[in-house]
């Protein structure tokens, strides 16, 4: 278990991740709910979350800057931070994609993906809960092998709804704006996965 000092480090990452889930949690509703002329006032509701956790990834940096000691070596510390940071960034240009190509509908698909957004981000909040326990890591490894599967579900999805779009669909306009998204929809997924590989890498240095 982290002690008093090493706290504000492990709920830094908590706080951020949250702003992660609060961000793909908005996604999924503003999908079902998908309405164009209310994607705007999304957007700036979106930039709060993906801003909350710019402040979060900050206050981790001037932290490291001035800390003699840190639970886990300094840069670790730090790619974990900022990449938790690109989760919520990735989130975030899912929707002012949709915008600036002016989609007026969304299939179906894009809502299920969305909902796999949610749960990759909340198997995330559970990888860094256990983060503190890293170097007896049987239950992370666990949970990092759950959110690579996940991941991989992501990619199949990315990859069926990306030709289904040439299948469905006769406007080249729209078709690009809807693959587009999908590739965005499709990094945050990998987003979330690269914050793991992070992990792994300090469970692989002190075990």
């Amino acid at each position: 278990m982290a002690n008093k000092a090493d706290k504000f480090y492990y709920n830094n990452f908590l706080q951020a991740v949250q702003c992660c889930i609060d961000a793909a949690c908005f996604l999924e509703e503003t999908f079902n709910n998908y309405d164009v002329e209310t994607l705007k006032d999304n957007i700036i509701k979106m930039h709060e979350f993906e801003h909350k956790a710019d402040g979060v990834h900050h206050e981790m940096s001037a932290a490291l800057a001035k800390a003699f000691v840190t639970p886990l070596d300094r840069e670790d510390m730090a790619r974990i931070s900022a990449d938790i940071d690109e989760v919520a960034d990735t989130i975030e240009e899912v929707l002012q994609r949709l915008y600036v190509d002016e989609v007026k509908e969304i299939p179906q698909s894009f809502k299920v993906f969305a909902g796999k957004i949610v749960e990759c981000c909340n198997l995330l909040k559970n990888v860094l809960e256990e983060l503190p326990t890293f170097k007896k890591p049987k239950k992370l490894k666990e949970m990092i092998l759950a959110l690579g599967a996940l991941e991989e579900e992501c990619d199949k999805l990315y990859l069926e709804e990306t030709l289904n779009l040439r299948k469905e669909n006769t406007d080249v306009l729209l078709i690009i704006a809807l693959r587009d998204t999908l590739y965005k929809l499709e990094r945050c997924a990998d987003a979330c996965e690269h914050v793991c590989d992070d992990i792994e890498m300090i469970v692989m240095k002190n075990t």
